[in-house]
């Protein structure tokens, strides 16, 4: 036996990962939320949030991972998520890296992502203590919410070719702030294209409100006011047409919180005009 073969394992002092890739932006934003921003060694061009993350090395954007600039950083803990990173996941497993993939879709999902990045880091408390800091949020909308004189019906629209309706935490977002999702059947739905709705159905429904978010694409309203049907719609003809930028509510993070505040101020104007 070699000396080296005869030495015994080392690991560092917690056993924890030290050198944390992160594939999205709100796991990044989580980590710095929590105090652990020092474990991350590298993000998505995504991660946003809190500024200081901007200065990582970046490994590629959302749906165009560089494996190689991943590997490169030796991490010991890539996180990714959903469905849409599958392949890069799957390639960085191959290559032997420890690979965590996350997929919350509801808030639910969200406040326990929190929680286990929390134990991942070590940094339990924080976690709660983050975790708890939201679902106080949420309470506290729900109640504004209860004070309405009216719940406008909204319509959100995630992508415009095809349309995509909102995602679970989207809706239940918006039901939060005391609107009602035109499309409340699409909630269970986890993946984009099982959210694609007809625009003929969207004009049917009828939304008194209209939000739309295009994925990290500015919103183009006359694409959506000059679709056929639509200038009788009750929040065309009105005007109530809102635009949210992708990284307040399509990063299912802490990020979300922003994200509720400008859904509750859009919601809270359609209220008052539609009443």
């Amino acid at each position: 036996m070699t000396e080296d073969a005869a030495a015994p394992l080392r690991f560092n002092d917690t056993g924890l990962p030290r050198r944390i890739v992160c594939l999205t932006g709100e796991t990044a934003e989580f980590l710095y939320r929590m105090g652990a921003g020092d474990l991350v060694v590298g993000v998505s061009g995504v991660a946003k949030r809190p500024p200081e993350v901007r200065q990582k090395p970046t490994v590629g954007g959302f749906t165009s991972v560089n494996v190689d600039k991943v590997l490169a950083l030796r991490p010991d803990l890539v996180i990714a998520f959903s469905d849409l990173q599958a392949e890069p996941a799957r390639e960085l497993v191959a290559r032997g890296v420890q690979v965590l993939a996350l997929n919350q879709r509801s808030l639910r999902d969200i406040l326990n992502v929190c929680l286990l990045l929390g134990a991942v880091a070590g940094r339990e408390a924080e976690a709660r203590r983050l975790a708890d800091e939201m679902r106080r949020a949420f309470e506290s909308a729900a109640e504004e919410a209860s004070r309405l004189p009216y719940h406008p019906r909204v319509y959100f629209e995630e992508w415009h070719q095809p349309l995509i309706s909102g995602i679970s935490w989207v809706s239940e977002l918006i039901e939060l702030a005391g609107g009602r999702d035109i499309f409340p059947e699409m909630r269970t739905c986890s993946l984009a294209s099982q959210r694609v709705v007809d625009p003929q159905e969207v004009a049917r429904r009828n939304p008194d409100v209209i939000l739309a978010s295009w994925c990290g694409k500015k919103v183009v309203w006359s694409a959506i006011t000059e679709r056929p049907g639509w200038r009788q719609v009750a929040a065309v003809q009105h005007g109530r047409l809102y635009e949210i930028p992708s990284p307040d509510i399509l990063q299912p993070g802490p990020a979300i919180l922003e994200g509720l505040r400008q859904v509750q101020d859009c919601i809270r104007r359609g209220a008052e005009r539609v009443a």
